[in-house]
């Protein structure tokens, strides 16, 4: 059986949930002599911990393809948008929008759906609308991590905030060779990742279809002969 891994974003809330669960359930079967009053402490002090513990799990996904056009899920979650957009805030221009909304009981580890070269990694403050809300892509706070392919085709990946979600993690840097199979970044607590794809990628997924990070393949981008015609 494999020993279940943790996301380095959560260690050290766990261990602050850990020494939280202390404080609170020395004193209570210390100076309670009703015990129920422990026991209830300890119940719900333990389901915080094993909430936190699940919420930050990290497991071992590895996906092998041939195909380097391929565009795999940066994250779990539902896709709830599929349709064209102006995107303006790096290319000003008509992309095709693909966001996969994350519940709180989603892996919240993001990975790079594509290999290939960051040209830009950007954080944006804003507010902490619902995630699902389709102004969050530009209101929320947010990243843009801007990827060109090895076939120099160019795609975005943003990481939104959520109502709950109060901070972004995004290990991109901009210059640096990204690759299949590694984390991008990390978002907690319920929220949202945005693509913005050439408007001729072929789509594999529907709205409403549930996908699962750095393993759902869910489009495929044209190949440079197509998109130079």
């Amino acid at each position: 059986m494999k020993r279940p891994r943790i996301h380095r974003e959560g260690r050290n809330l766990i261990i602050g949930t850990v020494l939280l669960l202390f404080l609170i359930n020395v004193p209570a079967f210390m100076f309670f002599s009703q015990r129920w009053i422990f026991a209830v402490t300890l119940v719900l002090t333990a389901m915080l911990l094993v909430f936190v513990t699940y919420f930050f799990r990290n497991p071992v996904r590895v996906l092998e393809v041939d195909d380097p056009n391929f565009i795999i899920a940066p994250a779990d979650g539902r896709v709830v948008v599929i349709e064209p957009t102006e995107e303006n805030e790096y290319f000003h221009e008509k992309k095709l929008q693909v966001s996969i909304f994350m519940s709180p009981f989603n892996v919240h580890a993001n990975w790079y759906p594509i290999e290939g070269t960051i040209l830009e990694s950007s954080h944006q403050k804003g507010r902490h609308k619902g995630a699902w809300l389709p102004k969050s892509s530009t209101e929320n706070e947010r990243s843009l991590v801007v990827i060109e392919t090895e076939s120099k085709v160019v795609i975005a990946v943003r990481q939104i905030a959520g109502a709950m979600a109060r901070r972004i993690v995004t290990y991109a840097k901009a210059g640096k060779h990204c690759r299949r199979n590694t984390h991008l970044g990390f978002i907690k607590l319920g929220s949202r990742v945005d693509m913005y794809l050439p408007l001729d990628t072929e789509m594999f997924v529907e709205v409403g279809e549930a996908v699962r990070g750095n393993e759902t393949i869910i489009a495929r981008l044209a190949d440079k002969e197509e998109n130079e015609k």
